[in-house]
C-alpha cells in the first residue's frame, strides 16, 4: 500500500503560485494518502483521479479545482513505492 508522497522541486514551486484553496486541497490529498493509502483516496470522487494518455501515459491526474490539477506518477525506489507529484497546472478547458 502506497502511503508516501514526495513533492518534486518543480511541484513545490508550482504550489507557491496557485491560489490558496488549490494548495489546501492538494495538502488534504497528501494527508489522506499518508493516512489511508493511495488506493482508498483514489475512490474519493471529488479528486477525479484518472490515468492520463498519450505523452503522459504512466502518469495520473487529480482535480484540485475546475482549473487546476496535479499530475503525479507512481515510482519504485528499491522496495519502497512512493507517489511523486510532478506538477500543478492550470488546466485549459
Amino acid at each position: 500500500m502506497i502511503r508516501r508522497v514526495v513533492l518534486t522541486r518543480e511541484a513545490q514551486k508550482d504550489i507557491r503560485k496557485v491560489p490558496r484553496h488549490v494548495a489546501a486541497k492538494l495538502a488534504g490529498w497528501i494527508e489522506d494518502v499518508e493516512e489511508k493509502g493511495l488506493e482508498e483516496v483514489r475512490k474519493v470522487p471529488g479528486f477525479h483521479d484518472e490515468p492520463l494518455k498519450g505523452a503522459r501515459a504512466g502518469q495520473r491526474s487529480l482535480r484540485l479545482s475546475k482549473g487546476y490539477r496535479a499530475i503525479y506518477r507512481i515510482a519504485a525506489e528499491g522496495t519502497v513505492e512512493f507517489v511523486s507529484v510532478e506538477e500543478v497546472n492550470k488546466h485549459a478547458y
